[in-house]
């Protein structure tokens, strides 16, 4: 019998979220907009390609002039569901998931 069932009874297996490639990431926001669990979110980069922190909404500051674009980064992995919405939507395919009997425990 299947690990995973939907509703009507067929097996199914989730992928779970494990990674976002940053030298594919444009920053786009599409994956962050249909996920409803929080797993990821958009993180300003250098031109260096340094990780310069989280980017709120009400965020103006561009880290003293060092940021050169955005990208999403998984900080949230533990709340994500494999669902695959965020992977659907993705249009540089920079995301690596993982279905759950791969993961470690």
């Amino acid at each position: 019998m299947a690990d995973f069932l939907t509703r009507d009874g067929s097996a199914w297996t989730p992928h779970y979220l494990v990674a976002i490639d940053g030298g594919k990431c444009i920053g786009c926001g599409r994956c962050f907009k249909v996920c409803a669990r929080d797993v990821m979110h958009l993180y300003g980069v250098d031109e260096a390609g340094a990780v310069l922190g989280k980017v709120t909404e009400d965020d103006d500051d561009d880290f003293d002039g060092e940021l050169n674009r955005k990208i999403m980064v998984v900080d949230g992995g533990g709340a994500c569901i494999g669902c695959g919405a965020c992977e659907r939507v993705c249009p540089k395919a920079c995301q690596t998931h993982v279905a759950h009997d791969k993961l470690a425990a």
